[in-house]
């Protein structure tokens, strides 16, 4: 088992930091945006591609699925969410595997990327995650569908991060985009990336709304000019949430813009990544892609709420060549 353990050591510790500055934005570059195009038909066949060009196997698979932990914003949006729910969800959070599989593993503790939740919840998570070191997310500016008051869309994300939220996943207007209103969309993220002050904003896309993968790459472009720190694919709450096209979309738009500007932009995929081997093909295309650099948390996150429980099967079997019922695996 040493060269096991030694190999996932190796990929899986969450090693220091490196905290760059974060994305300042620029201004609107509209001869930019009007130049960006997305060929669809080889876009989709390079996607098509992805699931067969990477595979891992044992110790090393094993590695990579305890770096998509550490790269997890364990996610509670639901009507019905309460207290409890969310401090267990913290709990797992902290724990996400259990003691002894990762005993067996030979690796110390490791925690998720973050906790996702409603701004009604973010107080109890603050709390529940108190000394953990795992940031809260809360999800903002009318979420999912971006169409309440614009005004009480800026003050949510305000009171969010009064509440403790040190990051916001906010939603843009789609109109903005399927009407080719670029000035909107920039004034629009430029006003929330100010009122999340210190906290890192997540602009939400919405992907599956925008109907095409040009519309995809501009309104990537122009919300990072804005200042976004992580592009996202979804809310979740979309019919179509993140796929591989869109994502090899939008990772080239953040290459794109890493190589005009200097500056690095977070990427998150969201909403039906659901199984281990899917976060496997993620994490090879985004080192294909963007390199090692973005498979740290501070640049790479998995928007997900079941991810973790297959993972943790995956990983349990690895150990002792079984696989176990998922109960035994809860996700709070």
């Amino acid at each position: 088992m040493t060269g096991t353990s030694t190999q996932i050591k190796t990929t899986a510790a969450q090693l220091p930091q490196v905290h760059e500055t974060r994305n300042p934005g620029m201004d609107l570059d509209m001869d930019w945006v009007a130049s960006v195009q997305a060929n669809t038909s080889a876009i989709e066949r390079r996607a098509a591609t992805l699931p067969g060009r990477r595979s891992v196997k044992k110790e090393y698979q094993a590695a990579w699925l305890l770096k998509a932990i550490t790269l997890i914003d364990l996610t509670t949006l639901s009507g019905d969410d309460t207290p409890g729910r969310v401090q267990r969800l913290c709990a797992k959070a902290a724990n996400p595997v259990r003691r002894d599989i990762l005993d067996a593993l030979g690796v110390g503790p490791i925690h998720t990327g973050a906790v996702c939740v409603y701004h009604e919840m973010v107080e109890t998570a603050v709390a529940a995650l108190r000394g953990s070191g795992i940031p809260v997310a809360a999800v903002s500016a009318g979420f999912p569908a971006g169409l309440s008051p614009y005004r009480l869309r800026v003050a949510e994300i305000g009171e969010s991060v009064k509440a403790g939220a040190s990051e916001i996943d906010i939603v843009i207007s789609r109109r903005h985009v399927l009407t080719g209103n670029w000035r909107a969309l920039y004034d629009e993220m430029r006003e929330f990336r100010s009122a999340c002050g210190d906290a890192h904003v997540k602009a939400i896309l919405a992907t599956g709304e925008l109907q095409t993968l040009r519309n995809v790459a501009r309104a990537s472009y122009v919300c990072m000019m804005a200042g976004a720190d992580f592009i996202k694919t979804s809310t979740g709450k979309e019919s179509v949430n993140a796929t591989l096209p869109v994502s090899l979309t939008m990772i080239r738009a953040i290459r794109d813009y890493h190589q005009r500007t200097g500056h690095r932009v977070g990427y998150k995929p969201a909403g039906g990544i659901s199984k281990a081997k899917d976060a496997l093909v993620y994490l090879a295309l985004m080192k294909d892609e963007l390199g090692d650099r973005w498979l740290q948390p501070d640049l790479f996150r998995f928007g997900a709420s079941s991810l973790l429980g297959d993972i943790e099967r995956q990983l349990e079997h690895h150990v002792t060549g079984r696989y176990s019922a998922s109960y035994r695996h809860p996700r709070a």
